[in-house]
């Protein structure tokens, strides 16, 4: 298996290089003779030229491995069976736009100053059209190649914990990760380990023959946290075995999905909670996102947010806007703004209770804007503020914070960063009336693996399915 994984990492490379020799080599032609009056803005001055064909093809010499060393750096060659394939599509889209830089850079060391900057753009294009093309191609082909037994990884679990479960329920509902469950050892045959679907093959001290016996690709250790003594001798076996291990922590509940680490001198430590927009480079990269896309869809909001203000103030006595105080970063309150969807009522009524189906309080044109979420574009100014944030978890009350703190672990977390118009738990359905404790899962998700290209999915499926809100009355 080990071959095969590097058999496919080479294919992986060549086929990478050959697409992008094909998209420089296609991109020629494109600028010069297919579309050439598309760049006219470009056009020479009296005496000026571009570089022939053939001097363009001899940057390929070095372009091409300073890419394939860039495609690695960003993890593109990884093994993927259990990769997102959007993941794998926002580090090739990464991996170009630091390719771009690469090639700036070659030209502006061999002073090529007559190379056409619109090739630059053009490659760049065709090069990561290719590279997805190619990627989904290969993610499906594989996935069905493991659905049918083919490519498989047998993996040996070693102990039975909650993370065990965890790791048995996920396998098995992804046939096209490519993982086969040989067995399980674990020191209590008739405990829990029997009703865990998989066949329990003996006691952990059982390792080593098991090992020698069988076709065994990957270990996988999923102590239980009261039998982290047996670790070491485990590990020692592993080792001596050769065969790729990996260890799943039975403390899942407390330390998070994507832990960071910190080498103290050689001691690893295991932050409990990973918050990348905590670092201020993510924050501010967020931020500038935010402010750009918040303007501009304040602009194209702005004449439909001007016909609901119309509509709201010619149906029903009171204000436009509706103020509510929310619980932000950092566990600052602030006023969130949405278009009034109901009758005016003093506070203290309004705080008693959550909306629900068919409350008299929704005005009819407030049942419209609540349904399709065209009550909550005023939040745009929140977001040019810096209250929220485009994407996020959703702000609660202060009185409903107070409550869900006590009752659901981990709920604070979600404070660490901005509120958001949208998130992570609102696009897969936690929205309105649903559960508080599936809603933080997702936000904590979001939380711990957030980066700017899962901002953009999620902006992208709120426009398909996030508008439109079936829990909301």
């Amino acid at each position: 298996m080990k071959d095969t994984q590097a058999a496919l990492n080479r294919l992986h490379i060549i086929i990478d290089g050959l697409l992008i020799i094909g998209a420089y080599m296609l991109s020629f032609p494109l600028r010069f003779y297919v579309f050439p009056s598309i760049f006219s803005t470009m056009a020479l001055a009296p005496g000026e030229r571009f570089y022939s064909f053939a001097k363009y093809v001899l940057n390929l010499i070095p372009l091409v491995p300073g890419y394939l060393i860039i495609y690695n750096i960003s993890g593109l060659y990884k093994p993927r069976r259990t990769h997102k394939t959007f993941k794998t599509i926002g580090s090739l889209i990464e991996a170009n736009i630091l390719g771009i830089f690469y090639f700036s850079f070659i030209i502006f060391i061999q002073k090529q100053s007559d190379v056409s900057r619109w090739f630059y753009l053009i490659f760049g294009i065709i090069n990561v059209l290719f590279g997805i093309i190619y990627r989904l191609l290969s993610s499906r082909i594989f996935s069905l190649l493991r659905k049918k037994g083919i490519n498989l990884r047998h993996v040996l679990l070693v102990g039975f914990s909650p993370s065990a479960q965890g790791y048995i329920d996920r396998v098995n509902a992804n046939p096209e990760w490519g993982y086969r469950i040989f067995g399980i050892l674990d020191d209590d045959p008739y405990g829990p380990v029997q009703n865990c679907g998989i066949k329990v093959c003996g006691s952990v001290n059982r390792l080593e023959d098991i090992i020698n016996e069988n076709m065994i690709d990957e270990i996988v250790v999923t102590l239980n946290v009261e039998e982290y003594k047996k670790l070491g001798k485990i590990v020692k076996v592993c080792e001596k075995s050769g065969v790729h291990t990996k260890f799943i922590p039975d403390y899942n509940n407390v330390v998070s999905s994507v832990p960071a680490l910190e080498d103290l001198e050689g001691l690893p430590v295991i932050n409990i909670r990973n918050v990348p927009l905590s670092n201020f480079f993510n924050a501010s990269v967020k931020r500038v996102v935010d402010v750009i896309i918040g303007s501009i869809a304040t602009l194209i909001f702005a004449i439909p947010m001007a016909i609901i203000a119309i509509l709201i103030k010619c149906t029903s006595q009171g204000p436009v806007i509706y103020s509510q105080i929310r619980v932000g970063l950092s566990g600052k309150q602030f006023k969130m703004y949405k278009f009034r969807s109901m009758k005016v009522q003093d506070e203290e009524s309004e705080k008693k209770e959550w909306t629900t189906k068919k409350d008299s309080r929704v005005t009819g044109i407030g049942k419209v804007i609540r349904k399709t979420s065209l009550d909550e574009l005023p939040q745009l100014f929140n977001v040019l503020k810096g209250d929220m944030s485009l994407v996020g978890p959703r702000p609660e009350r202060p009185q409903f914070v107070e409550q869900f703190k006590e009752e659901i672990p981990r709920y604070m977390i979600k404070h660490q960063v901005r509120p958001g118009m949208t998130g992570w738990a609102q696009i897969n359905g936690f929205r309105g009336d649903t559960s508080i404790r599936g809603r933080i899962d997702h936000d904590l998700y979001y939380i711990e693996n957030w980066n700017i290209w899962l901002d953009f999915k999620i902006l992208f499926l709120t426009v398909f399915k996030g508008f439109i809100n079936k829990n909301a009355y």
